[in-house]
């Protein structure tokens, strides 16, 4: 009898034991207590999170136990941002893409504006070997796909060939697993690009269930006819169409955000897919080579100073360049900053009226246009442009369908002076937008950040907080989460980020990276 109640007493410690063991490891992680902002808009609500292998597997009041539980009570838990424009194609060289998850995005869209990887199969591989931080996927870049086709030789159509080999590549690029392709019809090449070749690539891309991503041909005066464009490519293409990084440029162009959320809510109307992004600030960052029109840039950069060099070609340069400022409302250049020029580093941060100072010793409006074709001749610069009005931002931001994007790279501490963006879009929008001007409520900037641009790129189980999505969570104090870059001072990483999990590995730990890379390449798949 004892020997048979030891045996029992012993069998019962052993199951319970077995039974305790098998429990503390049902979740790796538990996060209790937050306040949670699923992603969908809906209002927050208090619970905990649990996440094992990766995925998201029980939200609510979850008991047992985990390998590790943290607290987050006073902290809103919200999927991880989504960034669906992009320019982080150094990824690859900078994998850690601390720019990007300091600021709580954990998924990039690359490939924007017409520029991209040729071959995105590849790509995907070298990032998987490389090991990332965050997840990336990519457009095909038009712009790309038409100079590889076209060599330098772009104030024309392509040729049938040419064309032929455009839609190959964009195929290719599609079975590799782009979400979609893009333009940026102010780039050489793109700029060169008519309506017709655009849609006939488009439809390639529409076949795999892509999307239609374009930096379009005029944000300023020309956008309504710009906008008429982008329609069109999306009904005869029969694609999702998405405006990047909108804007109204030019003060001359204030005030009419209404027509133009009315011209795209038509559009709509009548059956068309239409979505639209937006950075969190009323400068905008490109080449200070835009100034220079778009003729003058055919046949590359050799072509570009041989015109520089001749007089009559100069004069005609010189001509259009003041026409376009006056046309924006501009007396000068003092709205173009100068953030990366190579050839002097001394004149970054400067505009380029204090640059033309600086250089020439004089800051006439000759001087600055001069100025502009010495940095051209030299390599060029990246420039921040201040042009935007704070009244058109808010309206732009208030729509239901605008996203949330830095339209940034890759950013190198203390390089250069480049656009605050990059560093602090998406808690600037936290900040600022929701916290202290009440523009939004949290919930609906969560949503900007998260499941709309997850739905409109089609980017599969992630962008919001629901059991087998995949555990891409950030974890932020509302009243403290800080976009800490400014223009003149931009190197700052944004704070107020207690953890960022990318596919359920911590990446930010109280606004420390941790050097995890557990990043994926999400490669779309069409859904047919």
């Amino acid at each position: 009898m004892k020997i048979w109640m030891t045996l029992a007493l012993a069998g019962m410690f052993f199951s319970v034991q077995a039974k305790q063991t098998k429990f503390a490891k049902d979740y790796d992680l538990i996060l209790r207590n937050g306040k949670i902002a699923d992603g969908t808009g809906n209002p927050a609500y208090s619970g905990d999170i649990a996440v094992k292998n990766g995925k998201i597997v029980a939200i609510g009041k979850i008991g047992g136990s985990a390998r590790k539980e943290m607290d987050v009570s006073g902290m809103v838990v919200a999927p991880g941002f989504i960034d669906v424009h992009t320019h982080a194609e150094g990824i690859d060289k900078s994998p850690r893409g601390e720019n990007f998850v300091h600021m709580g995005v954990t998924t990039l869209v690359l490939g924007n504006c017409g520029g991209s990887k040729l071959r995105v199969g590849e790509f995907f591989k070298q990032l998987d070997k490389t090991k990332i931080s965050p997840n990336v996927a990519t457009l095909i870049g038009l712009g790309t796909v038409r100079g590889q086709a076209m060599g330098g030789s772009f104030m024309r159509p392509p040729t049938e060939k040419e064309l032929d080999k455009m839609k190959s590549l964009v195929e290719d690029g599609m079975k590799d697993g782009a979400v979609g392709v893009s333009t940026g019809l102010i780039y050489v090449p793109g700029n060169f690009a008519k309506t017709e070749e655009i849609i006939e690539l488009a439809k390639v891309a529409s076949a795999y269930d892509g999307i239609y991503a374009t930096h379009q041909r005029s944000e300023s005066d020309g956008i309504f006819k710009s906008l008429d464009e982008v329609f069109r490519i999306a009904r005869e293409a029969h694609i999702r169409a998405e405006v990047s990084h909108i804007k109204l440029s030019g003060k001359s162009n204030w005030g009419q955000t209404d027509k133009v959320i009315a011209a795209i809510e038509k559009a709509r109307a009548e059956g068309l897919e239409i979505t639209q992004d937006q950075y969190a600030y009323t400068a905008s960052s490109t080449g200070i080579s835009q100034i220079i029109p778009d003729a003058a840039k055919d046949g590359g950069k050799k072509k570009t100073i041989e015109r520089f060099d001749d007089p009559a070609e100069k004069a005609k340069i010189v001509s259009e360049i003041k026409d376009t400022l006056h046309k924006r409302g501009s007396e000068d250049f003092s709205y173009a900053v100068i953030a990366s020029y190579g050839h002097d580093k001394t004149l970054n941060g400067l505009n380029v009226v204090e640059a033309a100072k600086k250089v020439r010793g004089n800051d006439s409006l000759d001087d600055q246009i001069e100025m502009i074709l010495d940095i051209e001749r030299n390599g060029g610069a990246s420039a921040v442009f201040h042009g935007m009005s704070e009244e058109d931002l808010q309206e732009f931001m208030k729509h239901p369908n605008t996203m949330t994007a830095s339209d940034s790279g890759i950013r190198r501490l203390n390089s250069g002076v480049p656009h605050p963006r990059g560093y602090g879009n998406n808690a600037r929008v936290l900040g600022q937008y929701v916290r202290e001007k009440k523009v939004l409520r949290l919930e609906d900037a969560v949503r900007k950040m998260t499941s709309l641009p997850a739905n409109t790129f089609q980017i599969k189980d992630r962008g919001q907080l629901r059991e087998g999505n995949w555990a891409d969570i950030v974890v932020f104090n509302p009243q403290t989460v800080t976009d800490s870059a400014s223009y003149k001072d931009p190197h700052h990483y944004s704070t107020g980020f207690k953890y960022v999990f990318v596919n359920g590995i911590a990446v930010i730990e109280n606004d420390i990276h941790t050097g995890a890379r557990p990043g994926m390449a999400l490669r779309h798949v069409a859904s047919r």
